[in-house]
């Protein structure tokens, strides 16, 4: 069976770190309020006139080299924002451009925080088709663009960053053993846009708007949506979910990775997270946790990994890989 297997991995995060203590000289909120509803110590925020195409680019550019591949050998790049550098063209073909490529495809995916899990979705069914031998996905963003800096509900959330992993096709036996993506099931539903989106848009403003949240109705969905997406992949693999090495969920805030591992009765030392650094950085977080767990040696060849998200729209589901 065709399967589309991980080859290596990038990140690449701005140079600038806003810590929690920043915050005390703008808004009525201190690290300790932060860390203990959140689990967010600081976050990256990009450089003025950094794009979020410039983000993408050095994180597909590391992805690119762990992978041992070359640019000519992608022929497809897919990248998931929510916060494109332009209306148009696709971040994806600047992406593209800058990366070297002659060839190919590239085009964005916008799910908001369950943006990678859709890419590679997208990414899988490529390759599984036969219309794509080697795919890029890229999870970028550059949140800070659309806050509320005066929010102090959703401005201590959010940061900056992207990362990147290389998907090459291979020949496997077809069972739950094979290396490579083994399931990937995606979900919406539109009556809750109201929950999570921002005030504006081309169509309706002609501005980007800003991002709201009615956050204690997001936890309730992710915590509940977040596990039965994996609950869901499981089933069609035939596995338990103990049989799970990693969890791998978007990094929302420490108590949705919590709520999701305590539904799915998986350990807390079974969670890779990286929100204490990062914060949320919507479709970015996923990879950039894979990277860190892959970097730092804690994912290896062989372990099975659940990679469940949620987002506005609603958007949510996961992607089940054998690393």
């Amino acid at each position: 069976m065709r399967r589309a297997v991980i080859l290596g991995t990038g990140a690449y995060l701005p140079q600038r770190v806003m810590e929690n203590a920043d915050f005390e000289k703008m808004l009525e909120t201190n690290h300790q309020w932060i860390v203990e509803r959140t689990g967010i110590e600081r976050r990256h925020i990009a450089a003025e006139g950094e794009l979020t195409s410039d983000l993408a680019t050095q994180a597909g550019k590391q992805a690119l080299e762990n992978a041992e591949v070359s640019p000519d050998d992608i022929d497809l790049v897919i990248v998931a924002t929510t916060t494109p550098d332009d209306t148009m063209p696709a971040t994806a073909v600047k992406v593209q451009h800058k990366l070297g490529m002659m060839r190919g495809a590239a085009f964005d995916v916008n799910a908001a925080c369950s943006g990678f899990v859709y890419a590679m979705t997208v990414a899988n069914s490529f390759i599984v088709s036969g219309q794509a031998k080697r795919v890029l996905v890229i999870g970028a963003e550059t949140y800070s663009r659309i806050l509320d800096w005066t929010d102090r509900t959703t401005c201590i959330l959010f940061g900056d960053g992207a990362a990147a992993l290389v998907l090459e096709a291979q020949e496997q036996p077809g069972t739950s053993n094979d290396r490579g993506i083994l399931f990937a099931g995606i979900h919406s539903d539109g009556q809750y846009t109201h929950l999570l989106n921002t005030t504006g848009g081309v169509s309706s403003t002609m501005t980007a708007g800003k991002l709201y949240m009615a956050g204690k109705e997001i936890f309730r969905h992710a915590v509940i949506k977040m596990p039965e997406a994996v609950e869901e992949g499981m089933r069609a693999l035939g596995l338990p979910a103990s049989a799970v090495d990693w969890l791998v969920p978007h990094q929302a805030n420490m108590r949705i990775l919590n709520g999701v591992a305590q539904k799915l009765h998986v350990s807390e030392d079974k969670v890779i997270s990286t929100v204490a650094g990062h914060a949320n950085t919507s479709a970015a977080s996923i990879p950039l946790a894979l990277h860190a767990g892959s970097r730092d040696g804690r994912i290896k060849k062989g372990q099975l990994l659940a990679c469940p998200a949620l987002g506005a729209g609603l958007t949510w589901g996961c992607f089940i890989a054998r690393w």
